[in-house]
């Protein structure tokens, strides 16, 4: 809980102490933007899997399993009229697991017995999806600040199947191999700001920064990026670290996840 205040109050300062001052731009002038990353988050979370035969079910925390990326995409395109402009980014992963003697879940809400271990599979697919509108609170030649708001939604499936082996005489027959599935589609309301500072000689080099919060149908998710870009004739090359969080309300079968991890992009300007 510190650590999301720490968030907040760094996400709010920019706007509580800086002017809103605007550079001078050419109206009716669309400015695009289009970017495509390389993404290798490491993914956490929790998950409490129902049984679909009406059991027990499972408990698992993701990390304990993963450390296969499958296959991961993401973009963002971004347009600017003047001070106002819009964005949208997108993040998807297909990731998954298989492990033999495996034992970090619960099984009916019991760890699993003495001498028991399990051969099992994990698999996540899902979207993070960001649609926003910006407006320019400040610019000049070294740098620039725009407030978002908009909204982002998170779909998410997991799949997890187990095979116990070892001492099993103690686990039901029924209990001995199962597969379950969580699964959620949640909206929420964000806010925040991202921009970069330029420095060096002809300002090609920058820093660019991205941060935002919202609520809505999660309990509270919070994203932010961080990196170092340089500016070419065709466009920029970047290099960041992106942390998007989530914690689900109560009672849901997903109760957290985070992606957390470096990216590299392709940046094209038109």
């Amino acid at each position: 809980m510190k650590r999301k205040i720490l968030f907040v109050a760094a996400l709010a300062a920019p706007l509580t102490f800086m002017a809103p001052v605007a550079s001078a731009q050419t109206a009716d002038t669309w400015k695009w933007q289009a970017s495509i990353y390389a993404y290798l988050p490491d993914i956490s979370g929790r998950t409490t899997f129902p049984d679909r035969n009406g059991g027990g079910g499972s408990t698992l925390d993701a990390e304990t399993i993963l450390d296969n990326l499958k296959m991961t995409f993401m973009g963002s395109l971004e347009a600017s009229n003047g001070r106002w402009g819009m964005f949208t980014d997108a993040v998807y992963m297909d990731i998954g697991n298989t492990k033999s003697g495996y034992r970090d879940f619960t099984l009916g809400g019991s760890a699993l017995p003495a001498g028991v271990d399990a051969n099992a599979s994990y698999d996540l697919k899902g979207w993070a999806w960001t649609l926003a509108g910006t407006w320019r609170i400040a610019s000049d030649p070294a740098s620039k600040m725009d407030v978002i708001a908009g909204a982002r939604l998170f779909d998410m499936r997991q799949t997890f199947a187990y095979e116990v082996t070892g001492n099993v005489a103690s686990i039901p027959a029924a209990g001995r191999a199962g597969t379950f599935e969580a699964k959620l589609s949640n909206w929420d309301a964000i806010v925040g700001v991202k921009g970069r500072f330029a420095f060096g000689e002809d300002r090609k080099w920058f820093v660019p920064y991205y941060a935002d919060i919202g609520t809505g149908e999660s309990d509270l998710t919070f994203q932010a990026m961080g990196g170092l870009g340089y500016s070419f004739g065709w466009g920029d090359v970047v290099a960041a670290w992106r942390y998007l969080d989530y914690d689900m309300k109560s009672g849901k079968k997903i109760e957290s996840m985070t992606f957390n991890g470096p990216a590299i992009a392709a940046v094209f300007q038109w």
